[in-house]
């Protein structure tokens, strides 16, 4: 169901927010334990929901949220669960407030259900790390096959909506850590326009990267939480846009192999059965942008983690973290490297003019890599895959995902969205759709029209494992 159809019901009285939040409550204490994406419920849920239903008895309604249980990944602020990062450091008392976004959730009468797993710190402590794995809540599985990763950083969110463990999820982003997650766990991720959400309150990597935003079963349902997370509280939901005479650049990646490849070539087929135009695309200037964001980066988390570590009780800064982490065992369970921690603590800092002319650079080749590609085509969006099919979890050798598609958008600030696409084997594959600055809202309602094309979703079968 999506969120409108449960507001529909609860206005006809046939429904309750708090028989829907006892619902997500019964199931994540029946199949969480499979998958491991929850680390922690709110104990005030069920009362939020209690609230929720008296606006809706009274005429109180506070917009499409309202009464709708949402789970927030654990490096978003809540003042009254803790907030860890997915870090033993961080794991004592809670931060003093909720984040800006926490606050307009609480607002918009959404049911704060509980906080999700993550890639400790993001995925930006070791320079090989195995997605999903945090000292705080361990290992998070795939839902559709269980020994397989579900991308970090945000999976815990992906894998909880993929697993139907609350209606909506909050992810983050850097660059993948949302619409990579989506991809690979068969469910929408949204990252908006830089700016568009509010990043007071969370844990960061990079304030000029970093961004929030809604993960979900269903674009619906993705695009009305981003119209709460970003101040609109009355948000309509999007309409999906005829496909007829829509043009949509598909930028393949054949390094992501000849599987995904496959189904992006269905998609291409049903979109042009829809009657869009489909043209081969090459993005400019990723090279350079490789070269380039990852030294940026170090630069800016030191920075922005020692502002935000001021905050909070634990570690003062970076380097009180890394000598934390020396000294704790049970940070290094599944990978014992913080290369990365010890690589910022000596980058230059981020009033050195050579950050400085790096960061420049990157912002303009990556606005220009999307903004040159689609007035070149006359565009309404560029397509891409989203993520490989899972890869096997493996503390010893981590991660294996090298993907390009997100880094463009995420450079540059621009949005992007992940829908279903298909699937190769069990493993779902997501469509990565792009388009430029501040233009949210008219890629989800394209990100609808292929949603409604594509038809890809399916729900998670937990196998222990598939060949291959």
């Amino acid at each position: 169901m999506t969120i409108p159809q449960l507001q529909e019901r609860m206005a006809r009285g046939s429904l309750t927010s708090v028989s829907l939040t006892a619902a997500y409550l019964r199931r994540i204490r029946a199949v969480d334990p499979v998958i491991g994406a929850v680390l922690r419920t709110d104990p005030a849920a069920l009362r939020q929901a209690a609230a929720s239903d008296l606006r809706h008895r009274t005429g109180a309604v506070r917009g499409p949220l309202d009464g709708i249980p949402v789970l927030l990944k654990d490096n978003v602020d809540t003042r009254d669960l803790p907030t860890t990062a997915g870090s033993l450091a961080l794991a004592g008392r809670p931060p003093r407030d909720d984040a800006a976004l926490v606050t307009r959730l609480r607002e918009a009468g959404a049911v704060v259900l509980g906080k999700t797993n993550l890639s400790e710190w993001a995925n930006f402590r070791a320079e090989k790390p195995t997605s999903e794995w945090s000292a705080v809540g361990g290992q998070t599985r795939n839902p559709y096959v269980l020994d397989r990763n579900p991308c970090g950083s945000s999976s815990g969110s992906a894998a909880a909506v993929a697993a139907s463990l609350a209606q909506v999820a909050i992810g983050t982003e850097t660059d993948g850590s949302i619409v990579c997650p989506a991809g690979m766990n068969g469910v929408v991720g949204h990252k908006p326009s830089l700016g568009l959400v509010s990043g007071d309150g969370v844990v960061p990597i990079s304030s000029e990267q970093d961004t929030a935003g809604p993960m979900a079963r269903n674009v619906v349902d993705a695009a009305l939480t981003l119209s709460v997370l970003r101040g609109d509280r009355a948000g309509d939901p999007p309409r999906p846009v005829p496909l007829r005479g829509k043009r949509i650049g598909l930028w393949r990646l054949p390094s992501l192999g000849p599987d995904v490849d496959a189904v992006m070539t269905r998609a291409a087929e049903r979109f042009r059965a829809a009657g869009a135009e489909v043209v081969e695309v090459a993005l400019p200037y990723q090279d350079r942008l490789a070269e380039l964001e990852f030294p940026a980066l170090l630069s800016e988390f030191h920075r922005d983690i020692d502002a935000y570590l001021a905050t909070r009780d634990g570690p003062r800064d970076l380097a009180e973290l890394v000598e934390f982490n020396r000294t704790h065992p049970q940070e290094q369970t599944c990978f014992a490297g913080q290369e990365l921690f010890e690589r910022v603590l000596v980058a230059p800092a981020t009033t050195d003019p050579g950050y400085l002319a790096m960061r420049a650079e990157l912002d303009e080749l990556s606005a220009r890599s999307i903004d040159e590609t689609m007035t070149a085509h006359r565009l309404d969006a560029i397509a891409s895959p989203a993520n490989p099919p899972a890869w096997t979890t493996d503390c010893v050798r981590g991660d294996n995902d090298v993907i390009p598609s997100s880094t463009p958008a995420a450079v540059a600030g621009y949005p992007s969205v992940s829908v279903p696409a298909g699937f190769v084997g069990e493993l779902p594959v997501g469509l990565l759709l792009m388009a430029g600055d501040r233009q949210d809202q008219a890629l989800l309602a394209l990100a609808a029209a292929a949603e409604r094309e594509l038809g890809a979703w399916r729900p998670p079968r937990y196998l222990p494992s598939v060949g291959g």
